[in-house]
């Protein structure tokens, strides 16, 4: 455990209501030095985005409610209160210096407005009551702009509307019922199938559809279950079917698969389950979900997360503006606090006493088709990967081809996204096929124009030229995958097939070179958290070790990447290449040794089986 997190957590084994309610407190305590002067906002560092300072201020004063508010509904006592309530009633008064603003369109306000609306409904004694009759009707007047802005949120952010017509309507405020209906049906109409949304009419499948599409409508399951019963029951039964793949994306030890956006939102990957709790939903025991929402949370704050002054830092594993977004301002992080919704239950729930369980038994492979990926446990639960087929958002944020596209992503080790574009060096081009024409400047797979989803197997076809076409097969082996490439260009390229980018030393007692094997044919990188490797099978020249930049992985600063690297004349090629990732064990170290098998037959049919059994994991004609 960090410096930082031991001072949170001192004593603390994340195992007891009053636990969670103690370190919700210790984490804000530094917030209370950050308050502007007139209270409606955090000053919470100098970093810009996307967005007006002022909305920065006032994002950052909202977004620790997410936990503030849960932990006042759960009985939890805070003397963060009488700032919140002060800073609301001067945010909401047109008249005052600090005034949040009109808006008449969409805007970053809308999503914050969200937490007070939810405030409204689970903590009114403690953000409503106090209000004298004036300030109410400015803090509705304020909050009812979500009313009265058009209507372009194609996504969950017509579900901040929701929400706070909910809040008035719990603390007997009008309300648009009309609104709430149209939304919730536009809602209904991202539902894809087996619990998977969409958000909008975009491919995006991320942790959007867990803390943000089933958050909320478990929210309303449970806020509105009387008023509007059916309804309530049709999202809990979505949320059960997707809580049955959305498991496969966690490890034993807490951590779950870094992909997509947002992850500086961190522990909020664990607020699914916290919302499942929350609306009395229980597709496992309570001891299972109580085990993936305590294990998680004990290992991000086992991270370095916190600035050395105990602010939530923007990154993910570590403080990184690299992998950040453009509306990652300094208070952002703070919607990790989502996951601390369990606190609005109340003491006697069995939530509390129940015992921890472990991870239940999961199959070793599954397919999610609509997630387009592959999970896999090739280690049971202390290792879990995702081979995916490549989608993007309807929007293109930051590194979205290495947040989205990459071959494969691990719990073990993360993925990089590129610190330059020039070189693999700074383009850190792990679970990547990078190719450049012959200037050093590399394209990766975005957008795919096919794909399919197996058990067996991860197919695309992508172009990262128009006169480039790829086909690419992900093949699921144990400890290993293969990946099998056919390329038809029409341009004189380089090729560069990046292995797992895997931590580097980080002292003298352990030499870099001596943790290095290599020969013409394949790479490897054996060190005491975990072993990287990749062989050529097929169509490389050399294999080397790539150094990349410091800070473009997510999960460690400075990391290798085993490579391959080729030249490709104009025509028709095939690359086939078998890449291994895994912890340091023994039997990891056996089967480093025992590389899958491809063959081919006369006519060019292939076949990908176990080095050491009949066992045949894929075969596919030419």
């Amino acid at each position: 455990m960090t410096m930082q997190t031991k001072e949170f957590s001192q004593g603390l084994t994340f195992r007891t209501k009053v636990d969670l309610q103690r370190m919700v407190t210790d984490t804000f305590e530094p917030l209370k030095q950050r308050f502007t002067p007139g209270l409606a906002g955090l000053d919470l560092g100098a970093t810009g985005a996307v967005h007006n300072e002022a909305i920065a201020l006032m994002e950052a004063f909202a977004r620790p409610l997410w936990g503030l508010v849960p932990h006042a509904s759960g009985g939890g006592e805070s003397d963060l209160w009488s700032l919140y309530v002060q800073g609301m009633v001067n945010g909401t008064n047109p008249e005052h210096e600090e005034y949040w603003g009109d808006f008449g369109t969409k805007d970053q306000r809308m999503v914050e407005q969200a937490v007070l609306g939810l405030g409204l409904a689970l903590a009114p004694h403690k953000l409503w009551d106090p209000l004298n009759e004036k300030e109410k009707q400015q803090v509705f007047q304020w909050l009812n702009q979500i009313n009265l802005v058009d209507r372009s949120n194609p996504n969950n952010w017509l579900m901040f509307t929701v929400l706070v017509n909910i809040g008035f309507k719990k603390v007997g405020l009008p309300y648009d019922q009309a609104i709430m209906d149209a939304y919730l049906d536009t809602i209904d109409t991202y539902y894809l199938s087996d619990g998977w949304y969409a958000d909008g009419k975009t491919d995006q499948r991320d942790y959007y559809i867990p803390f943000a599409m089933h958050y909320y409508t478990l929210i309303y399951a449970k806020l509105m279950e009387n008023d509007d019963p059916v309804r309530s029951q049709i999202y809990r039964d979505r949320a059960k079917q997707f809580a049955s793949q959305f498991i496969y994306w966690f490890e034993e030890n807490g951590s779950s698969i870094p992909f997509g956006r947002s992850l500086t939102y961190r522990f909020a990957q664990a607020s699914f389950w916290s919302a499942l709790v929350f609306a009395g939903v229980e597709p496992y025991s309570l001891g299972i979900m109580k085990g993936v929402i305590m294990r998680h949370l004990r290992w991000w704050f086992d991270q370095p997360i916190f600035t050395p002054d105990g602010l939530l830092s923007i990154g993910y594993a570590y403080p990184n503006l690299i992998m950040g977004e453009s509306y990652n301002a300094p208070g952002s992080p703070y919607w990790a606090f989502k996951s601390f919704l369990i606190l609005a239950l109340p003491d006697d729930h069995p939530f509390w006493t129940v015992e921890e369980e472990p991870l239940p038994p999961l199959q070793p492979v599954s397919a999610q088709p609509l997630a387009r990926m592959t999970v896999c446990r090739p280690e049971g639960h202390k290792h879990v990967v995702a081979y995916t087929s490549g989608q993007m958002a309807n929007f293109d944020m930051s590194h979205s081809a290495a947040k989205y596209s990459k071959f494969a992503y691990s719990t073990l080790f993360g993925f990089s996204v590129p610190k330059g574009y020039f070189g693999l060096t700074q383009g850190a081009h792990d679970s990547m096929l990078a190719l450049s024409e012959c200037d050093e400047h590399y394209r990766v797979r975005r957008f795919c124009e096919e794909y399919r989803i197996e058990e067996q197997c991860v197919y695309s076809k992508w172009r990262p030229w128009r006169d480039v076409e790829i086909q690419t097969w992900l093949i699921p082996a144990g400890m290993w995958h293969v990946r099998v490439h056919r390329i038809v260009t029409e341009r004189q390229l380089n090729a560069a097939e990046g292995g797992f980018a895997i931590q580097r030393p980080t002292d003298f007692r352990i030499k870099e070179e001596d943790c290095i094997q290599s020969t013409p044919n394949r790479i490897a990188a054996s060190l005491p958290w975990g072993i990287s490797g990749i062989l050529n099978v097929r169509g490389y020249e050399q294999a080397e070790m790539v150094f990349a930049e410091a800070n473009t992985n997510v999960l460690k600063p400075r990391t290798m990447i085993p490579t391959l690297m080729t030249e490709l004349e104009p025509g028709e090629h095939g690359l086939v290449s078998a890449i291994f990732g895994a912890t340091n064990t023994k039997e990891s170290m056996d089967s480093l040794s025992l590389p899958p098998q491809v063959e081919w037959d006369d006519k060019g049919n292939m076949t990908v089986r176990a080095a050491d059994s009949n066992t045949v994991y894929y075969q596919f004609e030419s």
